[in-house]
Formats: C-alpha cells, sequence, structure tokens
C-alpha cells in the first residue's frame, strides 16, 4: 500500500519536473549557436577556390537569419541581484521529532542605504524543484526592495527533507510541515532581533506548495505576520497525505472551504489575515478552482462570510482588465482580500522573467501587486491589523 502512494505522489511530482524540462528544452532550442571565428582579412596561401555550388552554399549560409538571442526581461540578468547585499547562510531551528539537528537554509537580501531603518521583511517560499536563487531571480523581488526599502528572505527546503525540495506543506505534524512551518517562524523571530527589522511589518508570500506553507503559517501563526499572499496554491485544511494533496491540487477541495477552516482555527478568537491570491486560468498543475476556495478560506479567517462561505459583511468590487479578472472584498472601505485571476496563465509567476522556469512573462508584474498590497498593512503589538500609514510615506518618498 505504501509502494503504490508513493507512486501516486511521484507520479505527481513528475508533472511538475515536465514543465521545468520543457520550458528548459525549448530555451536551448531557441538558445543562439556560437558564432563562427571571424575570417582574417589576409586568403591563405593554402586555400583552394571555392567551387561555384560550394560558394552558393556559403552564400546562403551567410544570408539565413539567425534565430534571436534568447534573453531575459531582466537586463542584465545580475540585476536580480540588484544593488543590496546578498547572504547565504542557515538557521538552527528547533528540533524535529526523527531529527537531531533542523538547520534552515536562507538567502537574505538588504537593500544598501538603509542600514539604520526599521525596515520591513517580505518572506518568499519557492515552490517544488525551485531553488532560492531562481525564485529571487524569477520574481525581481529584489529589484523592489531597492526600490521601496525591504529585506527579503528566501528560506530553502532541504533535499535531504524532500528530493524534489517541497515543503509538506498538507502534513501539519510536528515531524513534516508544522516542523517546517515553526522553523520559518525562528528564522523571522531570529532576523527580526538581529537586524532590528520592523517586527508589525514581517510578511509571507508562496508559489505552489510554498504558497500552501504560507497558508499553513497564517493559520497558526497570524501573530508574526501582518499578511500573505499565495500564488497558484491549493486550498487548505483538506489534505492530510501526499495522495489527498494531490487530488485537492487536481480538483479543489471536495468539501466547504470554510468549513475546513472552522475546524483548524477558532475563527472568532482569530485575529485576522489580509491575502492577496493569484493564479492562472490554465494552470494544469494546481487547478484554478483552489484560488476561489482560497479566497472564501481567508474571507472566513476575517470574519467576512460564516462557516457556509455566504457573505455576511463587507462589500465586493470587481475589475476585469485585460485578460485579468481583479475581486476585492472590502470591510470598511479598505481591502482584506484580493484575488487575482489571469487568463492564459500557466503554474508560473505570474509577470516574472520568463527565462526561469515556473515564471512566465504574462500577466500583471505579481511581485509588484503582492508589495503594493503589503505595504498598506501592519500587524500592530496588539495584534490587530493597521494600516501601514509609514510604509505608504516612505515608499512614495522614494
Amino acid at each position: 500500500m505504501a509502494k503504490s502512494l508513493s507512486k501516486i505522489w511521484l507520479r505527481g511530482l513528475k508533472r511538475l519536473l515536465a514543465i521545468q524540462t520543457e520550458h528548459a528544452h525549448a530555451t536551448t532550442k531557441r538558445a543562439p549557436t556560437r558564432p563562427a571565428r571571424a575570417a582574417t582579412t589576409k586568403p591563405s596561401a593554402k586555400a583552394r577556390p571555392a567551387k561555384p555550388v560550394a560558394a552558393l552554399r556559403a552564400s546562403a549560409k551567410r544570408e539565413a537569419p539567425r534565430a534571436a538571442p534568447r534573453e531575459s526581461r531582466v537586463r542584465p540578468r545580475a540585476s536580480a541581484w540588484a544593488s543590496g547585499s546578498w547572504t547565504r547562510s542557515f538557521h538552527s531551528a528547533p528540533t524535529a521529532p526523527g531529527r537531531l539537528v533542523n538547520h534552515l537554509q536562507y538567502g537574505l537580501y538588504i537593500p544598501s542605504g538603509h542600514a539604520h531603518e526599521a525596515m520591513p521583511l517580505v518572506v518568499m517560499l519557492h515552490g517544488c524543484t525551485q531553488s532560492i536563487d531562481e525564485f529571487a531571480e524569477g520574481t525581481r523581488m529584489n529589484v523592489l526592495a531597492d526600490r521601496f526599502g525591504f529585506a527579503v528572505v528566501y528560506p530553502e527546503q532541504s533535499k535531504h527533507v524532500h528530493s524534489h525540495r517541497c515543503w509538506h506543506w498538507y502534513d501539519a505534524s510536528d515531524s513534516a510541515g508544522g516542523a517546517e512551518a515553526r522553523a520559518v517562524v525562528s528564522l523571522v523571530d531570529s532576523l527580526v532581533a538581529q537586524h532590528g527589522f520592523d517586527s508589525e511589518r514581517v510578511y509571507v508570500a508562496g508559489i505552489s506548495a510554498g504558497a500552501g506553507l504560507t497558508a499553513l503559517l497564517a493559520a497558526n501563526y497570524p501573530d508574526r505576520f501582518a499578511a500573505v499572499a499565495l500564488h497558484s496554491g491549493p486550498a487548505f485544511g483538506e489534505a492530510r497525505s501526499g495522495i489527498t494533496a494531490m487530488d485537492v491540487m487536481r480538483r479543489g477541495a471536495r468539501r466547504e472551504p470554510a468549513e475546513l477552516v472552522d475546524e483548524l482555527v477558532n475563527v472568532a478568537e482569530y485575529p485576522g489575515m489580509p491575502a492577496i491570491i493569484l493564479h492562472g486560468d490554465t494552470d494544469h498543475v494546481v487547478a484554478p478552482v483552489n484560488a476561489d476556495q482560497l479566497a472564501v478560506q481567508f474571507l472566513r479567517l476575517n470574519r467576512i462570510v460564516d462557516e457556509k462561505g455566504t457573505r455576511k459583511s463587507g462589500e465586493v468590487k470587481e475589475e476585469r482588465k485585460g485578460g485579468v479578472v481583479m475581486r476585492d472584498y472590502l470591510r470598511g472601505g479598505r481591502r482584506v482580500v484580493r484575488l487575482c485571476r489571469v487568463q492564459g496563465l500557466a503554474h508560473a509567476w505570474s509577470g516574472g522573467d520568463d527565462a526561469v522556469p515556473f515564471h512566465s512573462a504574462k500577466g500583471p508584474d505579481a511581485s509588484a501587486m503582492v508589495w503594493e498590497f503589503f505595504r498598506h498593512q501592519r500587524r500592530t503589538g496588539t495584534g490587530r491589523i493597521a494600516e501601514s500609514t509609514a510604509t505608504e510615506a516612505s515608499a512614495g518618498a522614494r
């Protein structure tokens, strides 16, 4: 039985790997061939006159158009690291059952010229098969960090924990996803203490399995984060194993999403969590229905809908433009949950650097949208969410 479950789980992961392989193959096909060495001005004494047929062939080769070089949307590519400092290190997180040590690798980006400021901190959680270098380069979040003055940390799942670097978002136990969420929180606490980041303006964003872990963090550690962003993520609360996780990814949750929230969280005492949810309408890895279900779940966490998912407060505004459907749920005139559906976007970061796997040039710039949503949110010392006017002022001044 265990072997059959493993086969089904690995079959789903192979679908993810197939996307990456297809992307790499397409990029290789588009890559230009190495230019031929330039001819010398003096003809070789040993060279023989070219025959007419050979000359025609050579001329045809010279006139044939060459494939355009494959270029990144970020020029130069190194600008993904922008002009601040990038540090790779590891954090000794609390030990988990079955592990003598629990080292969490991470990359930290701090923009230049902000050493004495209490900056906001954005946590970025990658998806399966991704590295933190690819995630930083593809999303270009560090470029925004330079512009708006916030730090970015990229926790990295170990291949020793999962061979494909997937987060165990579906398993909240202390030996799997629960331990990973606790390690991320421990890392955040350590960085806030070490660098003096603003603890009231810590945000977390993730894609795919990273979005799943983001939901787990939101449900269990709402006092640590001021807002969350979930890109191409699965609905939470129903999956308990690899096999049920694949079922949710392919079809969405089978049960009422709001009821799943009530089983995990005491909604009456939950302090609320602003959320922005982004998803492509042609995502064949995580079905788009998951985005609608996630929206309902975060509306429930913010007490805008009841346990059946029926809206009981607030208002809804919807905008359709350029193949993008933007739906905002407001309370007291303030945006609490935003759902963005992008037409033609597959399982990839919207508006990202399409030279990097799992990032697409299609759609709006997700990184810019995420930060625009984050910078208006603040978690005060009392645990409640307030509008971050200080962040708005500093961002507007740059």
